[in-house]
């Protein structure tokens, strides 16, 4: 037997090290006692304590967890709404025309379409704040929950559905008790990707923003703009934590699901 070649994983490891280095130096930091990121000094929790004493970043926080929740949803029921039409649509221009306007807002650059916000809720004459936040969160959602959703729609076999309707379902049984089980990973993939863009997304919501309200990635940037502190470092670790928790949620969610649909072909 050939011996496997070592080089793709230790270019594997160079690619996660370049990836991680800097966050995992930004963490080691936001422990300094020193105040700088140049000589570590001492541990200490003084960072994270005076972080928990800000209430306005507190209050910022919890805006940026609620307008992602509700844009996750939101963006959620619409873009699986969106992907049964693709699928279900009988013309195939159409179908292309849709799939082609949906990747092309994936694809599009964050700042034009920030900008093409701003220049619609002005002309529309939506005050820049909460509402405009979340109108744009959910509109650059959706493309992604209908991307994650197509692909589970498209291998569902048609039989399944031929045979709820043999049996006497209707329209709706159909939906909830036949397709929405099926493509279940699909939108859970779609949920948990549309809330991880809306909690890390800048460039979009640093254009609508308006006074008196803010999230989390424009008030790093701000405070970034300020000067070098290690409460920076402090948010951005527990932001990065609690990234890995949703990530870990979404694998065991998927898994779960996997070992069910194994059980239910099984028997």
């Amino acid at each position: 037997m050939k011996k496997k070649s070592v080089w793709p994983r230790v270019y594997l490891a160079f690619i996660f090290i370049v990836l991680y280095a800097p966050i995992f130096y930004l963490m080691f930091y936001s422990f300094n006692s020193g105040g700088t990121m140049n000589n570590f000094e001492g541990f200490t929790l003084e960072w994270y304590k005076e972080l928990f004493g800000d209430k306005r970043l507190l209050i910022i926080v919890l805006n940026t967890i609620i307008i992602a929740l509700l844009s996750s949803a939101i963006s959620t029921i619409i873009g699986v709404l969106g992907a049964l039409a693709i699928v279900y649509m009988r013309k195939k221009t159409a179908k292309q025309a849709l799939l082609s306007f949906n990747n092309v807002l994936i694809v599009s650059p964050d700042v034009i379409i920030g900008a093409s916000f701003l220049i619609l809720f002005t002309m529309a004459g939506i005050k820049l704040g909460f509402t405009s936040v979340l109108l744009s969160h959910i509109a650059f959602s959706i493309p992604i929950v209908v991307i994650m959703v197509l692909p589970k729609l498209q291998e569902m076999s048609s039989s399944l559905i031929d045979a709820a309707r043999d049996l006497g379902a209707g329209h709706w049984d159909v939906l909830s008790k036949v397709v929405l089980p099926y493509i279940s990973p699909g939108v859970f993939a779609g949920f948990f990707m549309a809330l991880t863009y809306s909690l890390d997304d800048f460039a979009v919501t640093f254009f609508v923003t308006g006074n008196g309200f803010s999230t989390l990635s424009v008030e790093i940037y701000s405070l970034a703009r300020r000067g070098i502190s290690l409460n920076i470092n402090a948010l951005s670790t527990l932001l990065f934590l609690f990234t890995i928790i949703l990530v870990a949620g979404y694998y065991f969610i998927m898994q779960r699901n996997s070992r069910s649909t194994g059980a239910g072909v099984q028997k």
